[in-house]
């Protein structure tokens, strides 16, 4: 969805914290491979393709917001990052819904991670 059409999701998005963004964005990236899989199963190509490369974008976003000099776990984040653009491009070229369900399987663990470290860090403010 676009945010400049919805100006409750444009405010959300523009008042929200750092962690409160990666945390949408990992939300997102999770909504998008499972619509990915969705689609695969119902054999809707172009459907499973636009999920597929929005999520791609997303990885994409979030690796190259990675900062290695201030995290020491930057560069083992970014090595599954790329495995998962890798995991991401052949679950669209080769309609693979077995590589969609790698790649659900990954965004939903980081996401889960992130959001409670999201939260931890919301009780220690």
């Amino acid at each position: 969805m676009n945010t400049t059409t919805n100006p409750y999701l444009q405010a959300s998005v523009q008042t929200a914290s750092p962690s409160r963004l990666l945390v949408m964005l990992y939300d997102r990236l999770v909504l998008d491979c499972r619509r990915a899989l969705e689609a695969q199963e119902a054999g809707n190509h172009p459907a499973a393709h636009g999920a597929l490369t929005h999520a791609q974008d997303i990885v994409a976003e979030l690796q190259g917001s990675l900062r290695p000099e201030l995290w020491d776990g930057a560069e083992m984040l970014n090595s599954l990052y790329s495995h998962l653009l890798v995991q991401l491009v052949q679950a669209n070229v080769q309609r693979d819904a077995a590589l969609t369900t790698h790649c659900l399987d990954l965004v939903t663990g980081l996401a889960d991670a992130w959001r409670q470290a999201a939260m931890d860090n919301a009780k220690s403010a």
